[in-house]
């Protein structure tokens, strides 16, 4: 049973088919991505306890894949320590990682691993407490967010109200509390592919996926592209830096682990217990793509994260507030040398929603990112007539 089924749940979803699983898709709307590949649907406020229990009684699945975070993770832990559900990771793992305050906690304070400075406020009044310790400019950010939803980065006291509100409308469940991080000179963040799988003896064992590099506009992935060059004493360090963080979080499955970078410095930014946003690129780029893994390693089956070829991903996004979209420009983006396009399905357009996204190999990181910008901007979502 996948709860959340939107992009990256509908890929995890196929992956799983291909290798003979039954899967129950479950998202707060109807005719979500991933509803429309799996082999039967429900909707349901996931962030409701009762209801999300009561489905899994009526189902029973083997395995619960959370795809994102607003679930009611304390009910998944319940479900578990009674021994009616095995959640993948663990339900710990996704209770800690649906909270920024838990998984920070976790990274800074009982792993003590290096971060950015942070603090956390329940109201305005302790919000400017909070920026006064930590100084601008800073990023506010609900504690229970998705996608870069209700972030800002700040310069100046006279932006600390809007961010406030602007996190309080953006926050997926607790409106209420957010987290103030220092903001990091770093020189570029990256997204590190962990995978948590089992060897021969049945082991569990780490390995991991070449660094990926990207862009984000108000916290929103907007590019990414594999392999992004560190230093190697860099790259050791965000690998154990990794490694400590998944486990501790323990179980079976693929992680997204944020990290900023600056010369050989890296420090802990977020992590997934799922396949990451930016990991879309590993589509084109790895021999097994991230929801491979995934789906492999959560089954006890081998993975291989090896790289096939540089790739790059750019966002599609829908560019018009409507009920049914269309695509123009599908056969040019096409034409150009090594891309491919994966158009989500969304069954409702928003101007910023990523309603698809654009892939392309090359010889370089650098042609790859080109082609990927190319592709992207020759699709044009238009109102169906």
């Amino acid at each position: 049973m996948l709860l959340g089924s939107g992009e990256l749940g509908k890929e995890v979803i196929i992956a799983l088919q291909r290798l003979g699983v039954e899967v129950i898709a479950v998202d707060r709307y109807e005719n979500a991505p991933g509803h429309q590949v799996a082999h039967r649907s429900h909707v349901i406020n996931m962030t409701d306890g009762a209801a999300l229990a009561e489905l899994i009684a009526k189902e029973q699945p083997d395995l619960i894949v959370p795809e994102i975070e607003a679930i009611a993770t304390e009910t998944l832990v319940q479900l578990e320590q009674a021994g009616q559900a095995n959640v993948i990771p663990t339900a710990r793992a996704a209770w800690l990682t649906m909270n920024r305050e838990g998984i920070r906690r976790l990274a800074g304070e009982t792993l003590s691993l290096a971060t950015s400075p942070y603090r956390f406020a329940d109201s305005l009044d302790e919000l400017r407490a909070a920026i006064q310790q930590i100084g601008f400019p800073c990023v506010i950010k609900p504690v229970m967010s998705s996608s870069g939803k209700g972030q800002s980065k700040i310069d100046g006291p006279d932006e600390i109200e809007s961010a406030w509100n602007h996190a309080a409308a953006g926050g997926r469940v607790d409106a209420g509390r957010v987290i103030v991080e220092g903001f990091i000179d770093f020189d570029y963040e990256i997204t590190l592919l962990t995978v948590r799988s089992l060897n021969e003896n049945g082991d569990t064992i780490t390995s991991f996926c070449d660094p990926i590099g990207h862009v984000q506009v108000k916290g929103d992935y907007v590019e990414s592209w594999q392999p992004h060059p560190m230093p190697s004493t860099a790259l050791e360090r965000a690998r154990e830096i990794a490694r400590k963080v998944t486990e501790n979080l323990g179980g079976l499955g693929l992680f997204g682990v944020e990290l900023f970078v600056k010369g050989d410095m890296v420090w802990f930014s977020e992590v997934s217990p799922r396949p990451h946003d930016t990991g879309m690129v590993t589509m084109v780029s790895q021999v097994q793509s991230e929801f491979e893994l995934h789906a492999k390693a959560i089954l006890g089956l081998p993975v291989n994260t090896a790289l096939r070829s540089p790739g790059a991903s750019a966002v599609i996004y829908g560019q018009h507030d409507a009920r049914a979209i269309a695509f123009d420009g599908v056969a040019e983006a096409l034409r150009i040398p090594g891309a491919d396009i994966r158009l989500f399905g969304k069954p409702e357009s928003f101007q910023r929603r990523r309603m698809g996204v654009a892939l392309a190999a090359a010889d370089s990181v650098e042609s790859a990112r080109i082609r990927a910008k190319q592709a992207a901007a020759k699709v044009k979502p238009v109102m169906p007539d």
